[in-house]
């Protein structure tokens, strides 16, 4: 084994050995990026097809410069030089033409590439668990989603565009130049090698620079988000300078590490071209001593600059293109890996629909973990009839949200099961599973939409008699449609901004009513309401938790008072239940304890 460990370590130390894997990684990376644009592979041809003509067009131009020196200029043939002047013209409108149809259909493969790659990233997204999110920043997430697809973008349609021209022109001036002259051709040749392992060499670290400027900016990203979210905390502690200090020292990371990049891309440039027009020096002597010697004629080796000039500009370009290429790979690997994360929260293979319930729900010693280090839940059981009211209590930390963050599946149990109706809902399809059970958080989210938009999420079909009788049922049609200008087409800004505490509770309860669940979670913590709103909220509460089986977070005596049975939690473990006048029978229990300390006055929080 330690023979094994020292051999990895010579392999990490080895720079060829790191060398030749990434070497391999860009190759897959690359390949599985042209995945994307086989789909439009009959578009491709027609661009590559359009290339080819436009540049042999292009071609054309130093064979009509060698017949103008060697046979207008010698000759002084007018007729020569006008039907040549008119060739010309000819050959630049059909490449013009030809050379719009590449562009144009090369554009539409790599636009539709990364709309693909957009629309696959945010479903797999969609599809991760919230673990993934909890162990994750969301302006990282922001970031690979449109920092990283952005310099994709770019790569995927003009750097394309640009690469395929250049090479195929390199290539077919290369060819002329054999035709021409192949003892010169060789001479300049034998530089190339020279000038590709420069340009290898310095890609790669232009891509290692170029993944530490996508990292810096997502920690950018993620400061920008954080501090947006939550500006109420940054003015109500007055942390506007720190927060400003932080982003600029995030800033000041990105530009940085962008500078490092930027200096081995200026290093790479000026070299590539040196060594390109140092070719082109040889060429012209050379070339000219081939004239001499009778080898070449003048007009030949005019020719034979203008070709060269061709291969020289191409690989000068080359060189930027290939460091934005190895930028764009780095963006690219990154973007893979959150494609490659694997859901691990999925419907089982075979898993059967489950049918409309009555809402029985049983734990069957239910054990949790977050890790193997944090344990949360330790054998869980009970059951909740149909219909029933089950509240929650239990100090903090004790696994109230836990334990109803399991029902839906948000998170999967490590021993034990839950069985809704009989079923184990890890057999059961989730959508399923997750279509009959509503939950009102604590912390109220809406969309940045209408109040309509809101509501209408919790049933996408439903019509607008249907919306409006859930808002009643909620207490959120009188306000609607007396306190906000536009009534139920008003926007509610990001994550309901413009609404009050009471308000937002009220849309989220007439969502939840729209969807009409049979199993219903939530936390009714209402400390932060007015006593008005605290009423109308209660109330539309109760008219959501009539007939269906609900699981709610206590923070009331009330509720908990009329809850048909009461778990009492603490780390972890379900250590009294019963209905609230058969604990307080107990007067050593738990409960009783947090009854006497929190129920004071009728009122409480847990």
């Amino acid at each position: 084994m330690a023979q094994l460990r020292r051999v990895g370590r010579e392999y990490e130390q080895d720079p060829d050995k790191r060398s030749r894997r990434i070497s391999r990684a860009s190759v897959q990376t690359f390949g599985r990026l042209l995945t994307y644009v086989k789909p439009y592979r009959g578009w491709m041809t027609i661009s590559v097809i359009a290339l080819l003509f436009s540049v042999a067009l292009g071609l054309v131009l130093p064979l009509v410069v060698q017949n103008l020196v060697d046979i207008v200029l010698v000759d002084k043939s007018m007729d020569m030089l006008n039907r040549l002047a008119v060739m010309l013209l000819v050959v630049f409108i059909v490449q013009a033409i030809f050379s719009f149809i590449h562009r144009l259909s090369l554009s539409f493969v790599g636009e539709r590439a990364v709309a693909d790659i957009r629309i696959q990233l945010y479903s797999h997204l969609q599809r991760l668990s919230l673990k993934f999110y909890a162990d994750r920043r969301t302006g990282e997430i922001v970031s690979r989603l449109t920092n990283d697809v952005t310099l994709l973008q770019g790569a995927v349609t003009n750097d394309l565009v640009a690469l395929l021209r250049q090479a195929v022109t390199l290539v077919g001036a290369a060819v002329f130049l054999f035709v021409l002259d192949w003892r010169l051709t060789l001479v300049i040749l034998a530089g190339i090698p020279v000038m590709s392992l420069t340009m290898v060499g310095l890609g790669r670290q232009i891509r290692t620079a170029s993944k530490a400027v996508q990292d810096a900016l997502a920690e950018a990203a993620n400061v920008v988000e954080e501090t947006t979210a939550g500006i109420r905390i940054v003015k109500s502690f007055a942390r506007e300078a720190y927060e400003i200090g932080r982003f600029t020292e995030r800033v000041t990371e990105t530009f940085t590490a962008a500078m490092r990049r930027a200096k081995i891309s200026a290093v790479l440039g000026p070299i590539i071209g040196f060594m390109a027009f140092f070719s082109i020096t040889i060429t012209l002597w050379f070339g000219s001593y081939e004239v001499i010697e009778g080898r070449l004629t003048a007009g030949g080796l005019v020719a034979y600059l203008v070709y060269t000039m061709m291969v020289a500009s191409p690989i000068a370009t080359l060189a930027g293109l290939y460091a934005q290429f190895q930028s764009a790979l780095g963006a690219t690997e990154r973007l893979f890996e959150l494609l490659d994360t694997p859901p691990e929260i999925v419907s089982q293979e075979g898993a059967r629909p489950l049918p409309s319930v009555q809402g029985h729900v049983v734990f069957e010693n239910v054990h949790f973990e977050y890790t193997t280090a944090l344990s949360v839940l330790h054998d869980v059981s009970f059951t909740a009839k149909p219909g029933q009211v089950i509240a929650l209590v239990g100090p903090s930390g004790a696994g109230k949200s836990t334990l109803v963050n399991l029902i839906p599946r948000f998170y999967d149990v490590v021993n034990g099961r839950i069985c809704i109706d009989g079923q184990d809902i890890q057999g059961v399809e989730l959508k399923s599973l997750r279509d009959q059970i509503g939950i009102v958080p604590q912390e109220t989210i809406l969309f940045s939409d209408t109040v309509e938009a809101n509501i209408r999420y919790g049933k996408l079909d439903a019509t607008t008699a249907e919306i409006e009788a859930a808002a009643r049922a909620a207490n959120a049609h009188d306000f609607i449609l007396r306190d906000l200008s536009d009534g139920y087409q008003t926007l509610v800004g990001e994550r309901g901004v413009k609404l009050s505490g009471g308000q937002r509770q009220r849309v989220a309860i007439a969502r939840a009513i729209l969807k009409d669940p049979r199993i219903l979670i939530l936390d009714e913590a209402t400390s932060s309401l007015d006593s008005e709103s605290e009423a109308l909220v209660q109330e539309a509460l109760q008219r959501l938790m009539n007939g269906r089986t609900s699981f709610v977070i206590a923070h009331r005596l009330s509720t908990v008072v009329n809850a048909d049975w009461v778990l009492v939690l603490d780390q972890g473990r379900v250590v009294e239940q019963g209905t609230h006048a058969t604990l307080l029978a107990n007067p050593d229990g738990l409960y009783t304890r947090l009854h006497q300390m929190q129920f004071q006055g009728g009122t409480a929080v847990f």
